[in-house]
């Protein structure tokens, strides 16, 4: 009799693990989280600008301009215009430390948002990094 109640008290507390297990795991929260920190490297990883942007931001249409201006195209990831651009924002939140856009990666380094971008630029930093050289800068960015 002990050892058949011990043995449906296991199974009992298998099932509450798998159940456990499949609520944790199947969890858009959790799982959207880890998803879009990936889709975020792996973004990054596979070009190399990449700006994490918004297409009314004055600022996102600043650090596209230094790009434009040195003849580069980045890949852009428009967060407006996607479903899970919440989600990219909150996992960028948690890779660089910044929810704000833009942001902005080169040779999957991340460079900063528009300030720095701007200043990189009219540093000469940027088009060191992007291996220009003989670039005129435009102080009117």
């Amino acid at each position: 009799m002990e050892a058949a109640a011990v043995n449906r008290l296991g199974r009992v507390a298998v099932c509450i693990l798998a159940v456990a297990s499949a609520v944790l795991y199947s969890s858009p929260v959790v799982f959207g989280a880890v998803g879009k920190e990936a889709f975020v490297k792996k973004t990054v990883a596979a070009h190399n600008i990449v700006i994490f942007s918004k297409s009314y931001c004055p600022y996102c249409r600043r650090a596209k301009a230094v790009f434009s201006e040195l003849k580069k195209a980045p890949y852009v990831v428009e967060l407006d215009q996607r479903d899970d651009g919440g989600e990219i924002q909150d996992a960028l939140s948690t890779i660089v430390g910044r929810r704000t856009v833009p942001q902005v990666f080169i040779y999957g380094k991340h460079l900063g948002g528009s300030d720095d971008t701007v200043e990189a630029y009219e540093s000469g930093k940027l088009a060191k990094i992007l291996g220009i050289t003989n670039i005129v800068t435009n102080d009117d960015l």
